[in-house]
């Protein structure tokens, strides 16, 4: 479906964005990848890709809270593949506190990689996209992105920023033949959600297991996690042409969560 166009995802060295490469190779795509890590395993991810779905796929170590890295990742995708057709913001940093603690820092880190950097991917991207008459931005943002929970005011604020960019590009670009839309997924038992798991987990004094349950319990009425697989056939359905009037929205993938 996807043969011959080109995606870049942030933050898919691991975790959903990873998950959503995948699927967007195994469709066709050729793929820029984006993330930290380390390196040796970076380029064994980017050459098993690449191997098992017969695309291209490359990598830009990029760091998105650095607007002009984010310029050279766009750049470079074009140089390298010609195109910028499906463009995933993916990428995303958690810090948890009550906002009377929480370290202004932290909290421009939060906003610079969860929020702006996705502006900035999309400003750039964009030409490439109306030039071609044809383009997918997925951003993804969570069910934080409709809803709220105490102690995470960065999160929070920026994922629902990202839904009103989202709302912003996609009335923007109606009718060009691209269309822009927000995932929003609750939990998915990622490296970022393992660590709230862990922290849980001492925190009430629980094993692991059981403090995922927990964590389940507290939100998500399915009590089942979110697959970093689901999440990426959602984003290839968004790129098909039976989404092609999908614009602009919010699609939640959350066992239920924001149904409450």
């Amino acid at each position: 479906m996807l043969k011959g166009k080109t995606a870049l995802v942030t933050g898919s060295t691991s975790g959903i964005g990873l998950g959503i490469a995948r699927a967007l190779a195994a469709a066709g795509c050729n793929v820029m990848l984006n993330g930290f890590g380390d390196p040796g395993q970076i380029e064994q991810t980017r050459a098993e890709l690449a191997k098992t779905h017969g695309v291209r796929v490359a990598y830009h170590p990029a760091d998105l809270s650095q607007p002009a890295q984010i310029a050279d990742l766009i750049a470079s995708t074009v140089r390298e593949f010609g195109s910028v057709d499906v463009l995933c913001n993916n990428a995303g940093i958690q810090f948890v506190a009550p906002i009377d603690e929480f370290p202004p820092e932290r909290w421009d880190a939060i906003i610079a990689v969860n929020l702006s950097a996705a502006f900035h991917t999309i400003r750039h991207a964009l030409p490439y996209m109306k030039r071609a008459g044809w383009g997918r931005i997925i951003n993804t943002a969570s069910a934080h992105g409709l809803v709220a929970s105490v102690n995470k005011a960065a999160y929070v604020a920026a994922k629902h920023g990202l839904v009103g960019l989202t709302k912003v590009v996609g009335l923007e670009t109606a009718g060009s033949g691209i269309t822009c839309n927000a995932i929003c997924p609750g939990w998915v038992r990622t490296e970022l959600v393992e660590k709230q798991i862990v922290a849980r987990a001492q925190q009430l004094n629980l094993p692991i297991e059981e403090a995922a349950t927990s964590l389940l319990v507290e939100k998500q009425p399915s009590r089942q996690f979110v697959s970093v697989e689901q999440i990426g056939q959602l984003a290839v359905f968004l790129c098909s042409d039976a989404a092609a009037q999908i614009t602009g929205t919010t699609l939640s993938i959350d066992g239920g969560w924001t149904a409450q």
